[in-house]
């Protein structure tokens, strides 16, 4: 049965020829499939039927993200019901949207940013860079183990862009011939991971070079594990025993809120300057002046 819609017929045929990650390629897919759905239920313009232009124009782009937030469009139910998508899916949507209207030669309408709250500042592309000479530096120097493992996690955020509950879910298999894997978790997402490979730069390399054996070392202590990041310290658990804190050795897997501490601690500790206060601003600067770019396929093991 043919095509109803020429305008997503043009659509298919634009996205074969697209060239995006497999990750954001399932992101257009479902922008693909709410779009035609928004058009079957009559909510959009009668010339977005059959001009993929006018399909990617603001007149018909506007009442279809709102259509879309509400969770009317959503391709099955979810325990009976259509709610509203996630604020992670909002903006992978409002970003596909962006990268169709680019990519067709239309200007970014930039609807992610519509209604949220300002995220805080960002560092500039040139504090990014000098960020990346600084860290270069430091690893022809003596470091200290905290040092080691913040230069190494500050390398891969620079690299592909983590969370940090998605840098403390890495394991050693994370890693494969100079490419590292990033399991997405969105804080507010739906409960789908995603993944992808991204490729290491010479400072990662450099740096996990520095951290690995300091790593092995800290991991003979305790029972071992397969997580990349561990603590450097004994630390207790919070359980208390008899008014005694249960300690935990130093070698365990490093928790989120453990890395997000020696994030902050170390950005004074260390004199690096050119941090934001916070390890999620500097992952948006990332994202912001210099998007990874997910590898087309997995690296051999």
């Amino acid at each position: 049965m043919p095509e109803p819609f020429p305008s997503i017929t043009a659509l298919d045929q634009f996205l074969a020829d697209l060239q995006v990650g497999e990750a954001r390629r399932r992101q257009l897919g479902m922008v693909r499939g709410e779009l035609h759905r928004a058009l079957d239920r009559g909510a959009l313009p009668i010339g977005a039927r059959r001009s993929l232009r006018r399909l990617l124009g603001e007149d018909a782009l506007t009442p279809y993200k709102r259509l879309a937030e509400s969770g009317v469009l959503r391709a099955r139910r979810v325990q009976g019901t259509y709610p509203p998508t996630s604020e992670a899916t909002n903006e992978a949507r409002a970003q596909c949207l962006d990268v169709l209207r680019e990519a067709y030669g239309l200007p970014a309408l930039r609807l992610g940013e519509g209604g949220r709250v300002p995220p805080q500042p960002t560092p500039a592309f040139g504090d990014l860079a000098a960020l990346r000479r600084q860290l270069d530096q430091d690893l022809g120097g003596h470091m200290t183990p905290g040092r080691i493992r913040l230069t190494a996690v500050l390398s891969l955020v620079l690299d592909a862009a983590p969370r940090s509950g998605e840098l403390v879910a890495m394991r050693l298999s994370s890693l494969r011939l100079g490419a590292v894997y990033v399991d997405r978790r969105p804080q507010h997402g739906d409960g789908q991971a995603d993944g992808d490979w991204f490729e290491l730069s010479a400072l990662s390399t450099a740096a996990l070079a520095r951290w690995m054996p300091l790593r092995t070392q800290l991991v003979e202590r305790t029972h071992g594990t397969s997580k990349l990041w561990v603590s450097l310290h004994p630390n207790h658990d919070g359980v208390l025993d008899n008014g005694q804190a249960t300690l935990r050795p130093a070698g365990v897997p490093l928790e989120e809120k453990g890395l997000t501490t020696s994030y902050a601690e170390g950005r004074v500790r260390y004199s690096l300057n050119k941090l934001p206060p916070k390890l999620e601003q500097l992952r948006r600067a990332v994202l912001d002046q210099a998007p990874p770019v997910a590898l087309t396929a997995a690296p051999a093991e």
